[in-house]
């Protein structure tokens, strides 16, 4: 049985690196993102990796799109394949958020982008995953709680913490049939999201996230680990 590695949000950053990365050791890996067709990045990959590399439309906060999705996996990946790695990566962060300004709409979005797209779409693939699959959900240090030392990202930081619950959750879920789900910090990474300030490459952050997935044994599933492997606070 073949087994493919799915990661969301693949069209920039470290979802686009981690494919660049699988590609390159040979894994056949299906990529999504919200708009295929101005992918470039992506669809250059999949022109270079034939037979290895799938794009398919996702956009994780919405029901009818995550069921779509399930619905072509077969079509994409054929019929006997199953997921031997989920990698929920694509994320939103607002930011110039302000106490006294904050807003529903914000919440909202951060809330369904960041928390109930990835429980919902490892819920909708569940029967898709191989036995004793993984499922790293890209979390990040600032949900959590004991870590928290001042205001700042509000919608990002309480989504992620949300996040992690809901790692814990789907390892329960999951548990029954090997199936080990983590939270992991990529590090404060040089991508659009975090900035050219921040301290880690791409390439460096996901050598270290790849690392990680590729030892994680039973006992770490509803683990919130750093990409150096370091356990960190909830």
């Amino acid at each position: 049985m073949t087994h493919w590695t799915l990661v969301t949000g693949a069209n920039r950053g470290l979802g686009l690196e981690l494919v660049r990365q699988l590609l390159a050791d040979g894994a056949r890996v299906v990529a999504t993102c919200r708009q295929p067709g101005r992918a470039q990045a992506l669809n250059a990959l999949a022109a270079e990796y034939p037979g290895h590399l799938k794009v398919l439309p996702l956009d994780v906060g919405d029901a009818a799109s995550r069921e779509e999705l399930a619905r072509e996996w077969p079509l994409a990946a054929g019929r006997e394949a199953r997921i031997g790695l989920l990698v929920n990566n694509a994320g939103v962060l607002h930011g110039g958020e302000r106490f006294g300004a904050l807003t529903e709409e914000i919440l909202d979005d951060s809330l369904r982008t960041n928390v109930v797209g990835p429980l919902l779409l490892t819920q909708a693939l569940a029967p898709l995953l191989a036995d004793g699959a993984r499922v790293a959900n890209l979390s990040s240090q600032l949900g959590s709680i004991a870590g928290t030392t001042r205001f700042g990202t509000p919608s990002y930081a309480i989504s992620k913490a949300a996040l992690n619950m809901a790692t814990v959750q789907l390892a329960h879920a999951l548990r029954e049939r090997g199936i080990v789900v983590v939270a992991l910090h990529p590090g404060w990474v040089r991508t659009d999201m975090g900035g050219a300030q921040a301290t880690e490459t791409p390439e460096e952050s996901v050598a270290g996230l790849r690392r990680v997935i590729a030892g994680l044994g039973a006992a770490d599933s509803g683990r919130f680990l750093d990409w150096t492997g370091a356990s960190l606070p909830w």
